[in-house]
C-alpha cells in the first residue's frame, strides 16, 4: 500500500503520478519498469516517488487493487439486480473485462499482469468476488458482503466452508479464461463461449446422480 505522504497529495498530483505509473506498467511487464519513467512522466523528483511508495511493486499493486475494486462493485451490483444468482453476475462480470479490454490503455496494462502472473497478481483477482484479504490471511469478514447478497437456494452448498471454497473455483475458472484470452490470442467471442461452457459445467455438476 502507498504511504500517508501519497494520500496527503492533492488529488491533480496523485491522478497524475498514478496515470504515470499505468503508463509505465503497459509499457513492460513489472520486472522491467523504471521508476525513473514514472516519475520523468509524473514531473515529479526520484526521491519523491520512495516517499510515496516502497518501490515499484507497490505502486504496481495499488494501482491492480484500485482496477479490482472498480470491477468488484460492478459484480456486487449485478448480483443484487440478478436477485442473488451467483452465476449472472459472475458470466456478466467477465463480458464487462472482456469489453475493458478492447480499450488498448486497460489491454496493455492487464496483459502485462496476465501473461506474468505471480501469486501476488493471482491474489489481487481474487479480489474481485471474495475481497481484499484481511491481516493475517483471514477471509471472512470479506466474504459476509457478498454471502448475504446470494441466493443460496440456487446453490448445493452447505455453510460458510464450502461457501468460500465455491468463489474460489468461480475465482479461478474466471482467472484462468482471462489469461486464456491473452495466451492463445482468441477473439472476445470465443473466449465467452468457453467461459460459458465451464460455468454451465459448473452449474449442472459434473456427476451422474
Amino acid at each position: 500500500m502507498p504511504k500517508v505522504t501519497f494520500f496527503n497529495l492533492p488529488d491533480a498530483k496523485r491522478k497524475k503520478l498514478m496515470e504515470a505509473a499505468e503508463k509505465e506498467f503497459s509499457r513492460v511487464p513489472l520486472s522491467q519498469a523504471s521508476i525513473s519513467n514514472i516519475v520523468k512522466s509524473a514531473c515529479v523528483a526520484r526521491g519523491s516517488f520512495y516517499q510515496y511508495f516502497e518501490n515499484k511493486e507497490d505502486a504496481f499493486y495499488y494501482l491492480l487493487k484500485l482496477q479490482t475494486e472498480k470491477r468488484r462493485e460492478y459484480f456486487l451490483s449485478t448480483l443484487e439486480e440478478s436477485g442473488g444468482d451467483i452465476f449472472i453476475a459472475v458470466e456478466r462480470l467477465f463480458q464487462l473485462m472482456l469489453e475493458d479490454l478492447s480499450n488498448e490503455d486497460n489491454l496493455k496494462f492487464l496483459q502485462n499482469a496476465l501473461m506474468n502472473v505471480t501469486h501476488e497478481i493471482e491474489d489481487s483477482f481474487t479480489g474481485l468476488f471474495i475481497g481484499q484479504k484481511q491481516v493475517g490471511g483471514n477471509v471472512e469478514d470479506a466474504l459476509n458482503r457478498i454471502n448475504g447478497m446470494i441466493d443460496s437456494n440456487k446453490l448445493n452448498i452447505t455453510g460458510n466452508q464450502e461457501f468460500f471454497h465455491v468463489m474460489q473455483i468461480l475465482t479461478s475458472v474466471t482467472f484462468r479464461n482471462l489469461v486464456d484470452k491473452f495466451s492463445r490470442n482468441i477473439s472476445n467471442e470465443e473466449a465467452m463461449d468457453n467461459f460459458r461452457i465451464e460455468m454451465e459445467l459448473l452449474r449442472k455438476g459434473l456427476y451422474k446422480s
